[in-house]
């Protein structure tokens, strides 16, 4: 089977455990009130929702979010992404498509080129845009006038966002990491979904390595599954689910194998740091961004590694993790 096909049946088993509404969707207690009350209120004015921009670190429910706030206010939804969207033009085709209450989800929408944020504006706010017909001293402006729809905007940083851009959004959502409480919930909802009854004590242990992410926990649970019903007893038992766990190298803590990687070595390699982003991606091959966005705020979190204007430095903890001793007189944190 082709790496194509095996993440197609991956994105597949993802999809098929999401909530489809909001009151199936655990965790994020305030989002949660915030969204049910901006839905409530668009239904009883018979009107599309009001703008939306969800922000977060990834896989704790941004595109479950969009879905859900599609389905509950009985519009269609159109998925793009930042990254997708080059040129203005590329934008207008998108909006120009829309039927009255659809919802359009913007993933990473931080990465939208200038001239398409500036086109979504207008289409935010006033909702029409101005397509420019023909090139030179001939071009002609041409209104189009949108239905009302919703926008549904996604980031993993916020920060990056224009302020102009920020300001059209009606609600301004962020999600929190999970607590393993959450995570049990969520665990235990998918096993049932996947027909597989989950043990409390597999699911705490699998909620303790998930890193407060319902994604990760989801695919952790996939594995045990696969674990339990190829290697095991067809039980989703504590022996099943740290079997797999350890056949997958998540470690008690939930680093994973890139994080383990990434940590040994600052550790061994750099001792301790400081060293800068560029440089600790290249020792573990890896791209900047992954390991600035994926890796590194669970680090951090976990107050194994931390940032300084010199760069990344491991901590005691972090020493301590990997069963080293830390560097005597090293730039290292509590």
């Amino acid at each position: 089977m082709t790496d194509a096909a095996v993440s197609d049946i991956e994105r597949a088993a993802e999809a098929a455990l999401r909530p489809r509404v909001l009151a199936e969707f655990v965790g994020q207690a305030t989002l949660r009130s915030q969204l049910s009350l901006v839905l409530d209120a668009a239904r009883q004015r018979r009107a599309a929702p009001d703008h939306v921009l969800l922000s977060g670190p990834p896989g704790l429910g941004k595109t479950t979010l969009a879905m859900i706030i599609a389905a509950e206010s009985e519009g269609s939804l159109r998925l793009t992404s930042g990254p997708a969207i080059q040129h203005a033009g590329d934008l207008a085709a998108i909006l120009s498509s829309l039927q009255e209450g659809d919802v359009l989800f913007i993933d990473e929408i931080h990465r939208l080129a200038r001239a398409a944020e500036e086109m979504l504006y207008l289409a935010m706010e006033d909702f029409r845009v101005d397509v420019v017909v023909g090139k030179g001293p001939g071009a002609t402006s041409i209104p189009l006038t949108l239905p009302r729809f919703t926008a549904v905007g996604a980031t993993t940083r916020v920060g990056l966002l224009p302020a102009p851009l920020r300001d059209r959004f009606g609600l301004t959502g962020h999600l929190e990491f999970y607590s393993d409480d959450e995570l049990e919930q969520v665990l235990h909802r998918s096993a049932a979904l996947l027909g597989a009854p989950l043990h409390d004590d597999a699911a705490r242990e699998l909620a303790s390595r998930s890193r407060g992410t319902p994604r990760i926990a989801n695919r952790l649970l996939r594995r045990v599954q696969d674990w339990a019903e190829v290697r095991g007893s067809g039980q989703l038992d504590l022996a099943a689910a740290r079997s797999a766990l350890a056949l997958f190298e998540v470690d008690p803590r939930g680093l994973d194998r890139l994080d383990q990687a990434v940590l040994g070595a600052l550790c061994r390699r750099f001792n301790g740091g400081p060293v800068g982003l560029g440089t600790l991606a290249a020792s573990v091959s890896e791209e900047p961004e992954t390991v600035e966005t994926v890796v590194e705020p669970f680090l951090v979190r976990e107050g194994l590694m931390s940032r300084t204007p010199r760069g990344r430095v491991a901590t005691a903890a972090g020493f301590g993790h990997l069963g080293l001793q830390p560097p005597a007189g090293g730039l290292l944190f509590d």
